[in-house]
């Protein structure tokens, strides 16, 4: 946390880098001019031609666009208002832990815009902070306890799951969906056994019909 009233004169980018020098802060500096570059693939062509690290962020309250004007140019450093935080600045690509460096005034300022666990917000309408709906974590000691075991049934010793069958392969469970199925699956056996009742009577007729019973036949009519 750095003082507002010392972070407020600065006005040139030589002042911002003595300023982050005495944090420590120009050592993520440096890191993040080291790692710019060219990136892989067809981004280089897409107006994203360099990639780089993230350095570190300051948060601060102040009014006036000299502070901005004198972080912007330095590379790696985000600037931030207290009034429009940002979660993409303070865990870039869902990562938790970037170095932020807070004004006195911003981080006086949190109580006021967010509110506490007591108290609700002062700047925003009706806003309370998120707490937790439960006030044991520990979730397994709070299932396996006498009081939720008292009341819960017994554990099911039968979890065999009931297999799903196909209706148009499983004849039984067609039956038990359509039963008209079953007398149409009868009636066409009945029209099989026909046809094949038909056709074996054709096929014998054809074979006792000879050439030569045929040409006897003819002979008998025309004596």
């Amino acid at each position: 946390v750095v003082d507002q009233a010392s972070l407020g004169d600065i006005k040139k980018t030589k002042e911002a880098l003595k300023v982050l020098a005495l944090f420590g802060a120009n050592v993520d500096v440096e890191r993040v001019q080291k790692s710019k570059k060219i990136r892989p693939g067809k981004g280089k062509m897409r107006n994203r031609r360099y990639v780089k690290r993230r350095g570190p962020l300051v948060i601060h309250d102040a009014q006036t666009p000299e502070l901005a004007r004198a972080f912007r140019n330095i590379e790696g450093v985000d600037l931030c208002r207290i009034d429009s935080l940002n979660l993409l600045k303070l865990a870039p690509g869902g990562h938790i832990g970037r170095f932020v460096v807070w004004t006195s005034d911003a981080f006086e300022k949190l109580d006021k815009l967010y509110g506490t666990h007591e108290t609700k917000s002062e700047l925003k309408s009706n806003y309370h902070m998120p707490r937790p709906i439960v006030a044991n974590a520990d979730i397994d000691r709070i299932i396996n306890s006498d009081e939720i075991q008292k009341v819960v049934r017994e554990m099911k010793t039968n979890t065999r799951v009931p297999r799903k069958k196909n209706a148009l392969r499983n004849f039984g469970v067609m039956v038990k969906l359509n039963p008209y199925a079953l007398a149409a699956r009868r009636a066409e056996i009945k029209a099989h056994r026909q046809r094949a009742e038909r056709k074996a009577k054709v096929q014998k007729r054809r074979e006792t019909n000879t050439k030569a019973e045929r040409r006897a036949f003819y002979e008998k009519m025309v004596a």
